[in-house]
């Protein structure tokens, strides 16, 4: 079998991992938060249309599959718990020792973990189990972006950045019911919550900036556990 490697799904997804990796630096050698927010928002969205492409191209494959939970695990579960390290870092202040603020990188490891079991879980082919990797990601820069720019986070001391590392660590690995943002094709039926979720998460980043992420990843976990009472309750 004639491997191809440099097709354009697997491109999106280089890039995917090189962003991560740019973000990681950017955090830990340069210190510059608000650089590695722009850089994990378009690795996001080269993870977001590097499916997409490789179905309308119909050249999806082992593969892709593979390299995809490399790229995430890079981009998704280390540069996260790069910047909430560094994130702990500057809100410290003393009030905690150093070596503690090493566990936020539970994160990268039940990111690893969690990425891992969704390669072989069955159950997870047309919605996921437990918090995506990029939306715990992107809840963890928002909120760096929101403590680098004085906004509503900008209280925040070592002890939140401790808790927030451990419960999306957690939620991660669970298995709450999360909806799918990958589009089945671009028609409505079939993708009703995800168009109707994305419109909606537009209007508010629209109305309240980019802090309104932390809202919406929240809107997310809400909307999914409620989409999954009502399916539990319907059946």
């Amino acid at each position: 079998m004639k491997i191809r490697l440099f097709t354009l799904p697997n491109m999106l997804t280089l890039g995917n991992l090189l962003c991560g990796a740019i973000a990681a630096v950017s955090a830990l050698v340069w210190g510059n938060l608000t650089l590695s927010f722009w850089l994990i928002v378009a690795a996001a969205a080269c993870d977001f249309f590097d499916g997409m492409v490789a179905r309308l191209m119909g050249i999806s494959g082992p593969l892709g599959v593979q390299l995809d939970s490399l790229a995430d695990d890079v981009s998704f579960g280390f540069a996260p718990s790069a910047i909430l390290f560094v994130l702990f870092n500057r809100v410290n202040g003393g009030m905690l020792p150093d070596w503690v603020g090493l566990t936020v990188f539970l994160f990268a490891a039940f990111a690893a973990l969690r990425l891992a079991k969704f390669n072989i879980d069955e159950e997870q082919k047309s919605e996921f189990r437990g918090l995506p990797t990029p939306a715990a990601t992107l809840y963890v820069v928002s909120l760096a972006w929101s403590v680098e720019h004085a906004g509503i986070c900008a209280g925040l001391n070592a002890w939140g950045v401790l808790i927030t590392a451990w419960v999306l660590a957690v939620v991660m690995i669970s298995s709450i019911p999360m909806f799918s943002l990958k589009f089945h094709g671009f028609g409505w039926r079939g993708n009703e919550v995800r168009y109707i979720f994305l419109v909606a998460s537009l209007a508010v980043l629209l109305l309240f900036g980019l802090e309104a992420i932390l809202l919406i990843i929240g809107a997310y976990i809400a909307v999914s556990s409620t989409l999954a009472l009502l399916k539990r309750s319907k059946s």
